[in-house]
């Protein structure tokens, strides 16, 4: 049995082999709200929903669990006690969507540039296309619909502006980019079948893309949409997560706690800062301790040292490539994580930043290359170690701290600009609820690095 990858994580190491799940919906969950999920249930007309699952599997699905309502949306119930470890359900290959589904003359006009998410995309538009007709057809009836999509993919300019000083405002306007430049070249095939895309817009396949990036699981197939997991949503606290037994043919979800009859059930989507909840799901949490800043720290063109300083800082950075949350990370960039404490101590600085601005307060040829060979005296590592002399040591943070100053700033700022402005109506104020989740809480991670970093320059002040 392996941990089934979400394909949101597909981007490097482990979001690439740890896994989590994934529900694009507006449904979130803060782990302080998970007791009084059993008052909020609703019945809903989802009572054909697991018998027509079960049918279209040929074996039985689950039979502790039914399709409700609750305050997050639709979402899984027990419908009797299930105990720490049994199986909540299980979906065989069969039942799920994949590219596989794609129909063979679709999918022989189509070249390798069009990757595994816009092939089941398609899919999702031609059983879409065919409505009540589809064999998919009460798993696709009860897809989120374009306008209920709440991902800064579907924001407009104005919402995206509040949230400028984020990378998700970047990230938005490279993805939908990336995600125009496949429709376009599907755009000539889907032409040749008109009678199922004819009025196919690129708003329609940006929905359908979204969709699959935010619900499918990597398998052996490429990817695939389980029906009924879908309606899982996320506790921060959860460790339940989908597995994938190829040996069996099934994706399963096991407890990884006692439910009582009536309780929602949850699993974990993973670790995710609120950029990756937002751009991939499109929600928040409103105290995300995975957030993170991404701090560019760029060498100023006049630096008579530019050129050896560029050359050094390579050393310090991974190669351009997204990280296990999605994000595309500049050559510049650094991830800032919370620090825990404000001793001194704690995750949060990464050495590499550090570095970096011990490399940037260098002002002679002879002082870069003494970090060099002090670099290969020790562990390899350019400018690990502190500056044996302090005053440089204080300088190279106080640089670090400046720019993280003014960030502080910017943040705030906007914040106030996000208040003062608050935007009316259900879907707008939503989104500005989301996005004062977002500023605030990599504010907060810019805050605990500030102290740190204050308390480490002190210290610095009082052993000179």
């Amino acid at each position: 049995m392996l941990l089934c990858i979400r394909i949101t994580k597909l981007m490097v190491s482990p979001r690439r082999f740890f896994t989590a799940p994934r529900c694009l919906c507006s449904k979130l969950h803060s782990s302080s709200l998970s007791q009084s999920v059993a008052s909020s249930y609703l019945h809903e007309e989802c009572d054909d929903f697991l018998p027509w699952l079960e049918q279209k599997a040929g074996v039985a699905i689950s039979s502790a669990v039914s399709i409700g309502r609750s305050t997050y949306g639709r979402s899984l119930f027990a419908t009797k006690i299930i105990e720490t470890g049994s199986s909540i359900l299980k979906v065989p290959f069969h039942a799920q969507i994949s590219p596989d589904n794609l129909y063979p003359e679709i999918k022989i006009l189509l070249g390798d540039e069009v990757g595994n998410v816009a092939r089941l995309a398609t899919v999702i538009l031609v059983e879409k296309k065919k409505g009540p007709e589809s064999g998919w057809a009460p798993y696709i009836s009860r897809l989120p619909l374009l306008g209920e999509t709440q991902t800064t993919l579907f924001w407009s300019e104005d919402e995206l502006e509040i949230i400028k000083q984020s990378p998700v405002y970047l990230e938005t306007i490279r993805k939908k980019a990336e995600i125009r430049r496949q429709f376009l070249t599907l755009k000539p095939v889907l032409d040749q079948f008109p009678q199922i895309f004819d009025g196919i817009k690129f708003e329609d396949f940006l929905h359908a893309y979204t969709l699959v990036e935010s619900r499918a699981w990597e398998s052996s197939k490429g990817f695939s949409m389980i029906p009924l997991a879908d309606f899982l949503n996320h506790d921060g606290l959860a460790k339940a997560i989908v597995l994938s037994d190829e040996e069996e043919q099934i994706s399963e979800v096991l407890a990884d706690r006692d439910y009582a009859p009536g309780e929602q059930i949850w699993i974990t989507y993973g670790k995710f800062s609120n950029a990756t909840l937002l751009l991939e799901f499109g929600f928040t949490l409103p105290h995300n301790i995975h957030d993170e800043v991404h701090l560019h720290f760029k060498i100023p063109s006049h630096d008579p040292l530019y050129k050896m300083k560029s050359e050094l800082l390579e050393r310090l950075r991974f190669p351009t490539l997204k990280d296990l949350r999605g994000f595309k990370h500049h050559a510049d960039s650094f991830t800032i994580k919370e620090v825990r404490s404000a001793t001194g101590k704690g995750y949060g600085i990464p050495q590499s930043l550090r570095a970096a601005a011990r490399v940037l307060c260098c002002t002679s040829a002879e002082e870069l290359c003494y970090v060099v060979e002090e670099a290969m005296e020790n562990d390899g590592r350019l400018g690990r170690r502190p500056f044996k002399n302090i005053e440089r040591e204080i300088q190279a943070h106080e640089i670090l701290l400046s720019q993280i100053t003014t960030l502080i700033g910017e943040y705030t700022e906007s914040i106030k600009l996000l208040v003062s402005t608050s935007p009316a109506g259900n879907r707008h104020d939503s989104r500005e609820r989301m996005a004062h989740d977002l500023l605030a809480g990599e504010l907060r991670v810019l805050k605990a690095a500030s102290l740190w970093l204050q308390n480490y320059i002190l210290t610095l002040h009082h052993s000179a």
